[in-house]
């Protein structure tokens, strides 16, 4: 019975202007998500610099924290970016141009920000496991991001693109 009842949203046409108020609303509640872990992390990663046995770690857990630290940074400003375009462009007809650019930089962002996870938990472990153990366990990590964030999406992506047959929606 529930297959057979019939959305109306979904069955009605969007204008335009409905499609892009649409797109633009669920890019800033995808990036509500990520830009709270991405805050949390990065608030994380500044702490820790000022604990007592942060002094004791080695050089190599400086620079993986240094790099940890900058990979959140560039992550907090490419996942905020789209809505501070959105507030500075607001009612200036410029919304198609602030999705083409928030979808851009809501990737960049998720880049940076698996980047920043990964040298976290590179720095994380290799405290408990030392500098070989975490190397394995980070690139663990790493592969994870890359498959699940990107690889996955971007063969289903592809797959939609090359499929002539395919009536993916172009705007979802």
């Amino acid at each position: 019975m529930a297959g057979q009842i019939e959305d109306t949203a979904a069955t009605r046409e969007e204008s335009d202007n409905e499609r892009l108020t649409r797109n633009i609303s669920e890019l800033l509640q995808e990036l509500r998500v990520a830009q709270a872990g991405v805050q949390f992390l990065f608030g994380f990663l500044l702490a820790v610099a000022f604990t007592e046995p942060y002094s004791r770690t080695t050089a190599f857990q400086h620079v993986v924290h240094l790099i940890a630290v900058l990979s959140a940074t560039v992550a907090v400003a490419l996942l905020s970016a789209p809505a501070a375009w959105h507030r500075l462009l607001f009612r200036q007809g410029e919304r198609p141009m602030i999705i083409e650019w928030a979808n851009k930089f809501a990737i960049a962002g998720m880049a940076f920000l698996a980047v920043s996870m990964t040298f976290t938990v590179l720095l994380l472990t290799s405290q408990v496991l030392g500098a070989a153990g975490g190397v394995l366990i980070a690139a663990f990590a790493a592969a994870l991001f890359v498959t699940l964030w990107f690889v996955l999406p971007g063969r289903r992506r592809w797959r939609n693109n090359s499929d002539p047959t395919s009536v993916a929606d172009p705007d979802a």
